[in-house]
């Protein structure tokens, strides 16, 4: 399984960096990709939507089941990553590199709160 150690996790399969700008990009785990099977569609959250932590704001849907995104941390989304909608497979083939949306975080300590990859791994 891999899971980069330059990443934080959530327990709920979602990965999360920090970017210079600020930001926090955020995609779902390889462990996750692996266990949906073939994805074939992506709904992302609004440019502009504020979320919380631990909030439902994506979906994902594979060949055998649909699966809510949660966002790892509160703040305005500010990008949504169309070229993983336009090609759903492409998580499958790189989870890490297919990044879904980008949040400007209202609180960057709730990274702090997030797990480490040894940790995440632990819990699978």
């Amino acid at each position: 399984m891999n899971t980069p150690a330059n990443l934080k996790y959530a327990a709920s399969h979602e990965w999360a960096k920090l970017e210079s700008d600020g930001t926090v990009t955020i995609g779902i785990t390889d462990h996750a990709q692996g266990a949906l099977g073939d994805i074939v569609f992506l709904e992302l959250p609004d440019i502009g939507r504020a979320v919380k932590a631990g909030e439902e704001c994506a979906v994902v849907e594979s060949v055998k089941a649909a699966s809510d995104i949660y966002s790892p941390v509160s703040g305005e989304v500010v990008a949504a990553n169309t070229a993983a909608v336009d090609a759903p497979e492409s998580v499958n083939a790189d989870a890490y590199a297919n990044w879904l949306f980008r949040v400007k975080p209202s609180n960057p300590s709730e990274l702090d709160a997030l797990l480490s990859a040894d940790a995440y791994a632990a819990t699978l």
